[in-house]
């Protein structure tokens, strides 16, 4: 399974990069697309015989499906249970997070976690949650290992953290949040495509972890805590923050989809 963002993508260091109707957005879908072939076609070489293509990047519907590389399948769209990581659970051997990103409150170019700037930082069981460390969390607790990160530098950082057995693959080099030494497509499918194909030696479920984990959240504006706070189980713990505990991951990950759509409803135009 690929879970595939785009502002970690190859040459992506801008917001209209990643935004929706943009002429630089129509630009990067094709490069987001060709980086997606080109962890299918290292996937398949090394022996994969089924890759389901998550699109987890905003609108959910950035992928060019007409180029997809036929031996893949898409799930596009919004609204999925598990969001970034929707079909972890249908016995899928690994997984790869492929276009990642810094976490919220981080260097790394596009840095954020779920929301573009409200949230400034995330912590899971007490430690700094990358959307990143987030998803392979959730993996392991249907027993599926990390295969492959790409994104940044930062991103491959962060993933030597949460993923120390995965391979790393990064497609720039952060200079600033919105700037970044750039690998031309060329080389990072080459890149891609040599670390899916000897990933694919770690594939295979695991035993689960399932345990129960504790998220904290911090906003850049009181109301937005005020307003998530009324989720049942989430409390607010200061001005700007909130946490909340939940029995499992997965149980996690949804009350955290919860919290971040609320307060991003609540963002009121200028002053956020």
């Amino acid at each position: 399974m690929i879970s595939a963002d785009m502002e970690g993508a190859t040459g992506v260091t801008w917001t209209d990069d990643v935004v929706p109707g943009t002429e630089q957005w129509q630009r990067f879908r094709r490069l987001f697309t060709g980086d997606v072939n080109a962890v299918i076609a290292g996937l398949a070489d090394g022996g994969a015989t089924d890759v389901l293509v998550n699109e987890a990047h905003s609108s959910q519907r950035n992928l060019l499906l007409e180029d997809l590389d036929p031996r893949a399948r898409m799930l596009t769209g919004r609204h999925k249970p598990l969001s970034m990581m929707e079909g972890i659970d249908t016995g899928v051997d690994g997984v790869v997070f492929l276009g990642y990103h810094a976490g919220a409150g981080c260097d790394g170019v596009l840095s954020h976690t779920y929301l573009p700037n409200q949230i400034t930082g995330v912590t899971l069981d007490g430690i700094p949650a990358s959307e990143g460390r987030l998803n392979a969390t959730l993996a392991a607790e249907y027993g599926v290992p990390v295969l492959l990160v790409s994104g940044d530098d930062k991103t491959c950082d962060d993933a030597a953290d949460y993923a120390p057995g995965a391979a790393h693959v990064a497609v720039k080099e952060c200079i600033s949040r919105y700037a970044a030494i750039c690998l031309p497509p060329s080389r990072t499918s080459a890149d891609l495509t040599t670390a899916a194909t000897t990933c694919m030696r770690r594939a295979g479920r695991g035993k689960p972890t399932t345990m129960a984990h504790h998220i904290d959240v911090e906003f850049d504006a009181s109301h937005l805590a005020q307003a998530a706070a009324v989720v049942p189980t989430v409390e607010q713990t200061g001005v700007r923050t909130v946490g909340f505990d939940a029995p499992t991951m997965t149980e996690a990950m949804k009350t955290f989809k919860i919290v971040t759509a609320i307060a991003d409803g609540a963002v009121q135009g200028k002053y956020g």
